[in-house]
């Protein structure tokens, strides 16, 4: 997209976003909402500069701590779901016996509500780090499972049988044809496991915590403090924005030849370096 075109998107974005918080404002101020449900963005904007602006301490800490807190859980949770999923996908996709029997249980984990076995997860990890750490696992393991299984059962003919031709071997297959065949399929699991571990560290918190954003909007809301509930939840948005946006990223470097713009950044770089060699 073109820089002219981008700002022009960007604008009209930002102006109907801008209207809608204008017309929310002036309805809730003239007696158009009860505030104890919904506050009004002004609170809401006030709530968030006291809590990110002046660093107010909440709950044993600073939002910046319960922030840290809840990245540092989804994060850790996040890879042992991908380590997880993805190794169980590759055994899976090389053993049909192996895929027959785990399929079911994969999608038995997968369909059970995290908030169903909050308590048994709790009752075996306890209530600290590690309980957030387990159920956003447990939530998280099967898109990387379905999705790795999916790209890596994708079979193109044409290229089983020119490495067939050149004496490749499984390994050689694997590497150079069947895994980069199924990396789109791959991130497009990594980028829902890593939304679907943001949710699962935020619904243990809701279970059982002392820190993290999920247990500050618990509180703030159980105080009837609406305006610092849904700061909470903006700041929850904001860190599931940030960590989609980085999974988006990753996939456009890695996966670069799904698109004309990565093939020609990719290029350009070679080209480049080949330069420099010369």
């Amino acid at each position: 997209m073109k820089p002219v075109s981008f700002l022009i998107s960007f604008l009209k974005y930002s102006l109907s976003f801008i209207i809608v918080l204008a017309l929310w404002e002036a309805y809730a101020r003239y007696g158009g909402l009860n505030e104890l449900f919904l506050p009004r963005p002004s609170k809401i904007g006030a709530k968030l500069y006291s809590l990110f602006v002046k660093v107010e301490v909440i709950e044993q800490g600073t939002i910046y701590w319960h922030f840290y807190a809840t990245l540092a859980q989804m994060s850790i949770g996040f890879a042992y779901g991908i380590t997880i999923g993805t190794t169980l996908a590759v055994l899976a996709a090389f053993n049909e016996t192996f895929r027959r029997y785990v399929a079911p249980y994969a999608v038995v984990f997968n369909v059970t509500p995290g908030i169903a076995v909050l308590p048994l997860i709790i009752a075996w990890f306890g209530f600290g780090w590690e309980s957030k750490i387990a159920l956003a696992t447990l939530v998280c393991f099967f898109p990387p499972f379905i999705n790795t299984l999916t790209g890596l059962l994708k079979k193109n003919d044409e290229a089983i049988e020119l490495f067939q031709t050149i004496g490749a071997t499984q390994s050689q297959y694997f590497w150079k044809q069947q895994l980069p065949n199924a990396l789109p399929e791959v991130f497009a699991g990594l980028k829902l496991a890593i939304t679907t571990a943001l949710l699962g560290t935020i619904v243990a918190q809701f279970g059982s915590a002392t820190e993290g954003v999920g247990i500050l909007m618990q509180r703030f809301a159980f105080r009837l403090d609406m305006a610092g509930s849904f700061a909470s939840l903006v700041t929850m948005a904001i860190m599931g924005l940030l960590v989609f946006t980085i999974a988006e990223v990753m996939d456009r470097r890695i996966v670069f030849w799904r698109d004309a713009k990565g093939l020609e950044r990719v290029s350009k770089k070679k080209q480049r370096k080949l330069m420099v060699n010369g």
